[in-house]
């Protein structure tokens, strides 16, 4: 039979599940789009930005709804989408990436949009492919959706010349898709020698990445018949419930909150599920894990790569987790009892009176503001952060309820993720509610999306924090320098900014606003409008990470390079 490459895409996008599609259509790619617009289960959506584009692919992807899908023009499209692209293949996000390309039968150079595409995107995925032929595309389509979900996920791209997409050409079937075989079962003898670590364990203690986050049920009775502490990593926020009694906060050294730093103190045994150990959640490698390292993860090459590992598990959490549950009730049937709960509470609540304590001024105390939009929101909100310094106030002061109900850049840490983000997890979940806490540096690079929210009429709430500086950084310069350079963003009228995009509007002066100004935004988001609340953020105080992490690094340096950056910070206070 004859079709056309567009049509096989289509076919195959809703063979797969496919619902949505985010990109910016161009000459390559028209075809695709038209068919898209005619499909019954695939909405085609337009961005403002193909970087944008990525990002909402990305959060769609990690809400757990499906994956994640762009369709953009080659070269200037695949090169504005590579920081989304990268975000997901560093914090291993699957995503489906479909890009037109040149005329492949062609003797012509220097067509229009002509580059290597697979080169460029060789770092930051799982696998590229360029479609030869009509009778490629749907088993290639197949065969990237399989990659980018199976073992580790990651993003995948598929290139489809236009001369393909755009006309007729033969195929012999149109192969129905089959999920693949389920993966084989983990050695009952490893489960059965980590579990026999756990059990003989005086203080045991858990560490859980975005890996673990849908094993939660086996991983809450798991840390409750041991009694065991559980720390996240910043991407694991979701892991585990920020209101358990174990639950003690995002990492476990001096860079946490004393609830994790107190807890995981003395630990002779630590079982780390879906990490790497990366530098994020160690601060900086400022952890000292104990010798009884056991590690859980689906991919092998992250076992001993920064901490050396006692026992190893390669597979998913959501099977192994169950059956070290299992091998562990088995070695010990009785719930043990530490008393380390109300340690756990009582260092919580001391950290929150410390940050009530703090004089905010006129601003808008941090502490003030996170107690109060919890209260408001319901438990399976999702809760979107970008990059920056109220990514670790969110991880330090918001406790996130459910799995998957949280989200922001990790290792590859791009900044401008928020707002897209905010964006693709409401529309992959249109019944719950999604907030958004973003920088207002990282607001000014990828802002302009709220046009995509308004044009989709998405009820979603984007909470800026004001201070006019890139503050992870100002106060990174601070500290060594006694100055800025570079990081004062300036004023920024966010009430005409959000007039212009016809976004609703809502200011937070000071901290006897938050509670109205909170509901307010709510309450028009509800009605299925985009909300952005100017909220005059206090920075003043830092956080436990940023402090940990100054000290960390301070720490390792030679004495010569102490002497002189500390030397420096003295002098430019007498003489700045």
């Amino acid at each position: 039979m004859k079709k056309s490459g567009a049509a096989l895409v289509r076919f195959a996008l809703e063979q797969l599940g496919i619902r949505r599609t985010f990109g910016i259509p161009g000459v390559h790619t028209t075809e695709i789009y038209d068919e898209l617009d005619r499909s019954e289960s695939i909405t085609p959506t337009l961005v403002a930005h193909e970087c944008g584009g990525a990002f909402m692919a990305d959060a769609v992807s990690r809400t757990g709804a499906e994956i994640g899908t762009l369709l953009i023009v080659p070269a200037a499209g695949v090169t504005h989408a590579a920081s989304g692209i990268g975000e997901a293949g560093i914090d291993g996000i699957p995503m489906l990436i479909i890009s037109g390309g040149i005329h492949s039968r062609t003797e012509h150079r220097y067509q229009l949009h002509e580059m290597d595409q697979h080169t460029l995107l060789k770092p930051i995925t799982k696998g590229t492919w360029r479609v030869e032929s009509h009778r490629d595309i749907i088993p290639t389509l197949y065969k990237a959706y399989e990659t980018a979900n199976s073992g580790e996920p990651g993003p995948v791209f598929v290139e489809i010349p236009y001369n393909i997409s755009n006309f007729l050409g033969d195929v012999d079937d149109l192969p129905q898709w089959q999920p693949p075989q389920s993966e084989a079962q983990p050695d009952q003898s490893l489960i059965e020698a980590a579990a026999k670590a756990l059990a003989g364990a005086k203080k045991p203690g858990i560490f859980a990445g975005w890996g673990a986050v849908d094993a939660q049920p086996a991983l809450i009775e798991l840390a409750e018949h041991l009694d065991a502490p559980v720390a996240t990593t910043l991407q694991g926020l979701s892991a585990f419930p920020g209101n358990h009694p174990l639950h003690t906060g995002m990492g476990m050294g001096d860079y946490a909150v004393p609830a994790a730093t107190n807890a995981f103190r003395h630990v002779d045994c630590l079982l780390a599920i879906g990490t790497r150990f990366s530098e994020i959640p160690t601060g900086s490698y400022g952890i000292t894990p104990p010798d009884n390292l056991i590690h859980i993860d689906i991919n092998p090459e992250v076992f001993s790569a920064n901490y050396p590992a006692s026992h190893t598990l390669e597979g998913d959490a959501r099977t192994l987790v169950p059956a070290l549950l299992e091998a562990v009730k088995t070695l010990k049937p009785e719930a043990a009892e530490t008393g380390i709960r109300d340690q756990i509470a009582t260092d919580k609540a001391e950290y929150r009176k410390e940050w009530q304590d703090h004089d905010s001024g006129d601003r808008v105390n941090a502490e003030r503001f996170f107690t109060e939009l919890r209260q408001q929101l319901a438990d399976d909100a999702i809760v979107v952060a970008d990059d920056g310094n109220h990514t670790f106030l969110v991880a330090e002061l918001m406790p996130i309820l459910g799995a998957r109900n949280y989200m922001s850049p990790s290792d590859f840490n791009a900044m401008g993720y928020c707002i897209p983000g905010v964006i693709g997890a409401g529309l992959a979940n249109p019944d719950r509610q999604v907030v958004g806490i973003v920088g207002d540096g990282a607001l000014l690079m990828t802002g302009m999306e709220l046009v995509t929210a308004v044009r989709q009429q998405l009820g979603v709430v984007v909470f800026v924090f004001n201070d006019g500086e890139l503050s992870q950084i100002a106060q990174a310069q601070q500290i060594p320098y006694n100055q800025k350079t570079c990081t004062v963003l300036g004023e920024v009228d966010y009430e005409a900014f959000a007039r212009a995009f016809g976004v609703e509007y809502v200011a937070m002066n000071g901290n006897e606003e938050v509670t109205d100004a909170i509901r307010a935004a709510l309450a028009k988001s509800a009605e299925g409008r985009p909300v952005l609340v100017n909220v005059r953020i206090d920075y003043s105080k830092p956080t436990r990470f940023t402090r940990g992490v100054v000290k960390t690094n301070l720490g390792r340096m030679a004495t010569r390079d102490k002497v002189r950056i500390v030397g420096r910070a003295l002098w430019r206070k007498v003489r700045p």
